[in-house]
């Protein structure tokens, strides 16, 4: 594969720890509605393959089903621990941190994550819940069990309660984020209070969007650049200083995306896909979570 040491440029968080800027993830297309034990070796390959074409940041979540799975390719690789970077969340056994992240970590097979997120805000309307769940969070990084903490799906009032209390802020929330799909001024609440942002969905515009307003200007680029529409979704979260997630089962085309690393767009280009996006609404996860006009 011609692009197999593309290297991914990497985000530097509030902790000072550093976040490879494309990820490959473990969840949406690998993730188990059924019994998590029995084993997807599917995943396993593809994650391995990952692993070997550059993607060292993987991201995983207790929900997904798929931890052992991951921690198989990890311990199968010939990568070093400290050149992995490894995100897994938590919802399910929220009312336990502790014990679910060290379940995760047997399920791994490590000894610590760099990245353990809140895997969404909505197991509680309480303030002060969620603000123990993060003193539970902060406890996790001093143990040494996690490198970073952070969140996903949280909007600016969830983040507001954590931020009344916390010793260590969250590092990252991770949303759905693609052209359409630009949450307000949720952004710019991260700059300013310096959380990093990270995309899961970030190809949505060319995958579930297809035939929106977006389309010119993204087919433009990208014969521009001579890379694909998907390879343009990726550079835009990442030359807006936004970490995106990514996943297939595909050697090519996981190939084919570390192109995104060998262009930048010019302000006015990301400006245009910007307001294409805004032109159209669109959603993919926790449906059943916003209204259907909700932008945010």
């Amino acid at each position: 594969m011609a692009n197999i040491h593309t290297p991914i440029p990497k985000l530097k968080l509030n902790d000072g720890n550093r976040i490879p800027m494309l990820a490959y993830g473990t969840g949406t297309a690998w993730y188990k509605s059924g019994d998590e034990s029995k084993i997807d070796q599917n995943c396993i390959d593809s994650t391995k393959t990952a692993i070997k074409l550059g993607y060292h940041h993987l991201d995983g979540a207790e929900v997904y089903k798929t931890e052992t799975e991951l921690g198989t390719a990890i311990k199968d690789s010939t990568v070093a621990r400290d050149e992995l970077f490894v995100t897994t969340k938590v919802i399910s056994n929220i009312t336990d941190i502790p014990g679910a992240l060290k379940t995760s970590l047997k399920k791994l097979q490590l000894d610590y994550v760099d990245l353990y997120l809140i895997h969404a805000p909505f197991f509680s309307d309480s303030k002060e819940e969620h603000q123990q769940r993060w003193q539970q969070m902060e406890e996790m990084k001093a143990q040494g069990l996690t490198k970073s903490i952070g969140v996903s799906n949280y909007r600016k009032e969830h983040l507001g309660w954590i931020f009344e209390t916390c010793k260590t802020p969250p590092a990252i929330n991770q949303i759905e984020f693609h052209p359409y799909l630009q949450h307000g001024d949720l952004l710019q609440y991260h700059k300013d209070k310096g959380i990093a942002t990270e995309a899961y969905g970030p190809l949505s515009a060319v995958t579930k969007g297809a035939g929106g307003p977006a389309d010119d200007i993204l087919n433009a680029l990208s014969k521009k650049y001579a890379v694909s529409p998907a390879e343009i979704s990726l550079r835009w979260c990442i030359d807006q200083d936004i970490v995106a997630i990514t996943t297939s089962s595909k050697e090519q085309r996981l190939s084919d995306y570390l192109r995104a690393m060998t262009f930048k767009l010019t302000p006015k280009e990301i400006k245009m896909i910007n307001e294409a996006g805004s032109e159209k609404h669109l959603r993919g996860f926790w449906t059943h979570k916003y209204e259907a006009n909700d932008k945010r």
